[in-house]
C-alpha cells in the first residue's frame, strides 16, 4: 500500500492521510503495553504514517518519552519522515487531577523546552495549546509560539478545540497550520461554523476521536466495564442508557459496513476521510492489530449513495450524551 498524503492547511506540512494518535499508549484508556506501543509506532512508520500526535500531559511526559524511544529504535529513514504534533498547557497533579490550562507566553516556552528534551528532537513540527486559557488572550499564546518558530524550535502553529472567533484571532496573529478537534459520525458539531471558518482561512484539520473513543470501533458491548483510569468510565456517552442507545447506532452502521465487506471501524474512519482533503483523521490504535484495521480504511471507497446511507443510519446529533463530562465540556471554547 502506498500511503496517500494530505496537506495541513496552506501553510502546514504534507503528512500521511492518516495520523497516529498516541495518547492511549500512556494510560488514558487503562493500562497499555509499552513494547506493543513501540511496535505499533514502528508499524505505523513502516506503513507510511508520518504524523504522530501527542501531548506533554499524556502520562505527565510518559507519551513523549515513549515516542522518543520508538523513534530512536526505528530505521533512520522512517525516523526522518516522522512529523510530531504536540499539545501543551494542561495542568495536572501527581494523582492525575486536572487543574486547568496555562497559555502564558513564559509557560509556552517552558513547556516547549521540556517537550524538546523528552522527545529528543531539535524542533517540534506542530505545536498547539491543548485548550484555550480563559485568562490569556489567544494572541499572546500564539505570539509566543511564533517566537519559537522564529528561533527554529517549532515549525508550524496549530490550535485545538477552539471556536470560530478564536480561530480568526489566532490566524490574524500568525499563520495557523491546522485545528485539532473531535470530528466523527457522532461528533459533527464542527460542521456548523468551525469547518467553514477553517476553509475560508486555509487552515487544515486533524480530526481526533474518529472512532468516538472506541464507541464506533464495533468492539464495545453494553455490559462492558471500564477501569477507573479509563477515560470512558467517566464519559457520558459510555454510561447506562446512553451507551445502549449509542450502540444501536453502531449496529445500524455495522449493517452498512458488512454490505461493503469492511469493519465498522473502517467505514467510520473512511467517512471522516471522505469529508475533505483538508482533514487528516488521527487513529488512536494501541496495538498493531488495531492499526492494521484502521489502515484498511484507506482502501474503502464511499460513493454518494453509501454516504447517504451512512448518515441516515447515524444522523448528526443522534448520539446520547456529551463527548466529555460536564466540567471538561466547560473548558471547550469550541462548544461555546
Amino acid at each position: 500500500m502506498t500511503m496517500r498524503t494530505r496537506n495541513l492547511g496552506t501553510t502546514g506540512p504534507r503528512v500521511s492521510a492518516l495520523g497516529l494518535g498516541c495518547m492511549g499508549m500512556s494510560g488514558m484508556y487503562g493500562e497499555a503495553d509499552r513494547a506493543e506501543s513501540i511496535a505499533t509506532i514502528h508499524a505505523a512508520l513502516e506503513a507510511g504514517v508520518t504524523l504522530l500526535d501527542t501531548g506533554d500531559f499524556y502520562g505527565m511526559g510518559h507519551n513523549e518519552l515513549l515516542i522518543n524511544e520508538a523513534l530512536r529504535t526505528a530505521p533512520a529513514a522512517l525516523r526522518e519522515n516522522a512529523r510530531i504534533s504536540v499539545k501543551f498547557g494542561a495542568l495536572r497533579g501527581p494523582d492525575g487531577d486536572w487543574f486547568g490550562f496555562d497559555g502564558r507566553p513564559a509557560a509556552v516556552k517552558n513547556f516547549a523546552a521540556y517537550s524538546l528534551q523528552r522527545l529528543g528532537v531539535d524542533h517540534i513540527d506542530i505545536y498547539r495549546p491543548s485548550r484555550l486559557d480563559p485568562d490569556v488572550p489567544i494572541e499572546e499564546t500564539v505570539g509566543a509560539i511564533a517566537e519559537l518558530v522564529d528561533k527554529g524550535w517549532v515549525r508550524h502553529i496549530g490550535l485545538s478545540e477552539v471556536g470560530a472567533d478564536t480561530i480568526r484571532r489566532a490566524a490574524a496573529t500568525a499563520p495557523i497550520a491546522d485545528l485539532q478537534i473531535e470530528y466523527a459520525l457522532i461528533s459533527r458539531g464542527p460542521e456548523r461554523e468551525i469547518l467553514p471558518t477553517l476553509r475560508e482561512l486555509g487552515i487544515g484539520v486533524t480530526a481526533y476521536g474518529v472512532l468516538s473513543r472506541g464507541l464506533l470501533s464495533g468492539h464495545v458491548s453494553a455490559d462492558q466495564g471500564f477501569a477507573a483510569n479509563d477515560f470512558r468510565a467517566h464519559s457520558p456517552r459510555f454510561q447506562g442508557d446512553n451507551l445502549r442507545h449509542n450502540l444501536t447506532l453502531v449496529e445500524s452502521l455495522r449493517k452498512i459496513a458488512e454490505q461493503q465487506g469492511v469493519s465498522v471501524a473502517q467505514i467510520a474512519i473512511a467517512w471522516v476521510l471522505s469529508r475533505g482533503e483538508d482533514i487528516v483523521p488521527l487513529v488512536g490504535a494501541r496495538t498493531r492489530q488495531r492499526l492494521d484495521e484502521a489502515l484498511g480504511a484507506l482502501d474503502v471507497t464511499l460513493e454518494e449513495a453509501d454516504l447517504a446511507a451512512i448518515e441516515a443510519a447515524v444522523p448528526a446529533d443522534a448520539a446520547a450524551g456529551d463527548r466529555y463530562a460536564a466540567e471538561q465540556m466547560a473548558m471547550l471554547d469550541s462548544e461555546r
